[in-house]
């Protein structure tokens, strides 16, 4: 892959994973764009292992609670707030698993990798999130996480494993129906990126057998090393901005691109 590309990718990936703006929508979009061949899962783990270092690093104080819960949750004991982040952040997980699965399978995420697929959920789920952004009330922060609430935020964000969708957005969404607050709901969503991340990117892995290769190891490590640095900054730049703007810029985005989509796929 030319180096160019390489770092497109890496950006690219880093800033539209915890935007809620569809990183597998872009990834899927930019080799088309550029009339490239797709970049292959290696460099997807790659990118993935760098955006997951970056939400790490940033929700690093939740990430240690959660860890050193982790002994007290696998006893069933669940009397400490880090064993329930632990707990509900694996159960909030276990949706996204069964629908990946099914959705390996079957084939059908294959069959859903096109321009058109991209499109309606980019304006569709675009608009469903200004919706609940602009009419949900605001009862609950992150504190304020259930298990009840975990299994439903979980059963939102599978709905990402859809292209265009956006996993952050569509949690964000799931979040704000349910009367978090627009930074809780960000928050929530990019905790539950972690397990998300991780099970993507193993399954990945493990899909890809032994095609390493020198280059290859080089082209991975460069991808990581950018989409780390792209992510930390979209990151702080998002949950900056969400004490005083709300989630529309991001929509208006969402909407364009998802009506321009459509316009080539169906021309």
């Amino acid at each position: 892959m030319a180096l160019y590309h390489l770092i497109l990718l890496a950006v690219v990936q880093g800033i539209t994973e915890f935007l809620p703006i569809s990183s597998s929508g872009h990834l899927i979009l930019l080799p088309q764009a550029m009339g490239a061949a797709d970049q292959g899962q290696l460099l997807d783990v790659a990118v993935h292992v760098g955006t997951l270092g970056a939400v790490v690093l940033y929700f690093w104080r939740d990430v240690k609670m959660g860890l050193a819960g982790i002994p007290s949750m696998l006893i069933g004991r669940l009397d400490t707030p880090g064993a329930r982040l632990a707990f509900h952040l694996a159960v909030a997980t276990i949706p996204v698993v069964i629908f990946g699965v099914f959705l390996a399978v079957t084939g059908l995420n294959d069959a859903m990798r096109s321009m058109a697929v991209i499109g309606w959920t980019m304006l569709g789920f675009g608009l469903l999130l200004w919706w609940m952004d602009q009419r949900g009330e605001v009862t609950k922060s992150d504190a304020d996480w259930t298990l009840g609430d975990a299994i439903k935020l979980g059963l939102w964000q599978a709905i990402a494993l859809i292209p265009g969708t956006s996993r952050s957005g569509i949690t964000i969404t799931g979040a704000r129906a349910l009367g978090y607050d627009r930074e809780s709901s960000a928050r929530l969503a990019m905790l539950m990126s972690i397990p998300a991340i991780l099970a993507s990117g193993g399954y990945l892995l493990l899909d890809t057998g032994s095609d390493w290769t020198p280059r290859m190891v080089r082209d991975c490590a460069i991808a990581a090393a950018l989409a780390f640095l792209s992510a930390l900054i979209a990151l702080r730049l998002m949950m900056r901005l969400l004490t005083s703007v709300s989630f529309t810029p991001y929509v208006i985005y969402r909407v364009i691109l998802g009506a321009i989509l459509l316009v080539i796929a169906y021309t």
